[in-house]
């Protein structure tokens, strides 16, 4: 089994005249890291290979050069920020970059617990990067006297952040390695997939993590609420079942491991039912007790399953399991020695039509959906537009 990253996203909007926001700042793994993985990376791998997402095709779509987002172009957090008439949001370990207007902590790949966690629990040796919740949270304590000290920096009496918004995606990612055949144990890299990482639990063993990552993650809101954060979203995790990847590990298992409509690996996606579960009721007690916050759910699970089940209704096409780059001869489009970025792999020709772009994160094309989805539609509670409107 593997039991991996933890998704934390985390924005701070600064408040300025007339509710517009003047800054954001995110914190998480490869579904909003803009670029800090591949300064993380560059000086421990020598092999240029094994930072996929500095390699064309990633970004071809939008900023036609590599970015170091793990998709063909947008993310979730671009399109907020879009949406909210602010930049892109830089991250935090590039170089020359002013953070006046927010910064970007996320880290592919990033975890939960610190990598001591992992060592304590023999899950892994090979934590080569610690970009835990709490060095990324480390990072933003050091980032904070440069921000009060700037121009647009304002801080209140009680030494909190005065009108700050913030803005707080939570994911925690499990997935499950059933024993690997020669053939794909063969044919993994060193330290290509990140998701490969951690063997030998089953998801009944799995399930038993699941209240300490949802406590890990209700800390982090606590601690963020006695900052003076005063409106927090947090999704729950997407379908692991329905990831490429995990799809292509599972092939030799029998056909009742399946869901029938999706397709997706059913113990897989109980376990992220379980997950957001369990944080959907965290997250309704903390609402109760801070009252006067708003936390607000929302949901990576709902529209990757609508994306599956009614693929024609966002105008993608084929099979919505399949991934757009990679150069695999199986129903996933994978090939752990052939993967998106490596020589001689290229994307489908139109990635808009897909909804995963490698195998373990998806197209601009599906973010897109699910940003416009949280901020307006169904899967938010409320969706973001409504709460910044009270």
């Amino acid at each position: 089994m593997n039991f991996t990253t933890l998704f934390i996203f985390f924005s701070i909007f600064h408040f300025a005249k007339a509710n517009r926001f003047n800054s954001i700042f995110s914190f998480g793994d490869s579904y909003a890291d803009t670029g800090n993985y591949a300064v993380l990376a560059s000086p421990i791998f020598n092999d240029s290979s094994l930072i996929p997402s500095s390699k064309l095709p990633y970004g071809e779509t939008f900023f036609h050069r590599p970015t170091g987002r793990n998709s063909d172009g947008r993310l979730v957090l671009d399109f907020i920020a879009e949406e909210l008439g602010l930049p892109l949001v830089p991250p935090y370990l590039a170089r020359n970059e002013s953070f006046t207007r927010g910064a970007n902590f996320a880290v592919a790949g990033a975890t939960a617990m610190d990598s001591a966690f992992f060592v304590q629990n023999n899950l892994t040796n090979r934590l080569t990067i610690n970009s835990s919740l709490n060095v990324q949270l480390s990072w933003f304590d050091e980032l904070i006297p440069s921000l009060c000290n700037s121009p647009d920096g304002r801080k209140s009496q009680d030494n909190n952040f005065n009108s700050l918004f913030y803005f707080v995606l939570l994911r925690y990612k499990y997935v499950l390695i059933p024993p690997i055949s020669p053939r794909i144990k063969r044919d993994l890299p060193k330290y290509s997939v990140q998701s490969v990482m951690f063997f030998g639990w089953s998801v009944a063993q799995a399930t038993t993590y699941v209240p300490k990552v949802v406590d890990v993650i209700s800390s982090a809101i606590e601690r963020l609420i006695c900052q003076g954060a005063m409106i927090i979203v947090i999704p729950g995790t997407w379908p692991a079942g329905c990831t490429p990847i995990n799809l292509y590990l599972n092939m030799n298992a029998s056909s009742d491991a399946y869901e029938p409509q999706t397709r997706c690996l059913r113990d897989l996606n109980e376990l992220s039912r379980l997950h957001n579960m369990q944080l959907h009721t965290e997250i309704r007690r903390l609402q109760l007790k801070y009252p006067r916050v708003w936390l607000i759910y929302t949901e990576y699970y709902s529209p990757i399953v609508d994306f599956i089940l009614y693929p024609d209704r966002f105008g993608f096409i084929g099979t919505p399991l399949r991934t757009c780059c990679g150069n695999g001869n199986n129903q996933y489009n994978i090939n752990f020695t052939q993967m998106c970025g490596m020589p001689n792999v290229s994307a489908c020709q139109d990635p808009s039509s897909h909804v995963n772009w490698d195998g373990g994160h998806l197209t601009e094309a599906a973010y897109r959906y699910i940003a416009y989805d949280w901020l307006r539609g169904s899967h938010g509670e409320p969706s973001i537009l409504l709460a910044l409107s009270k």
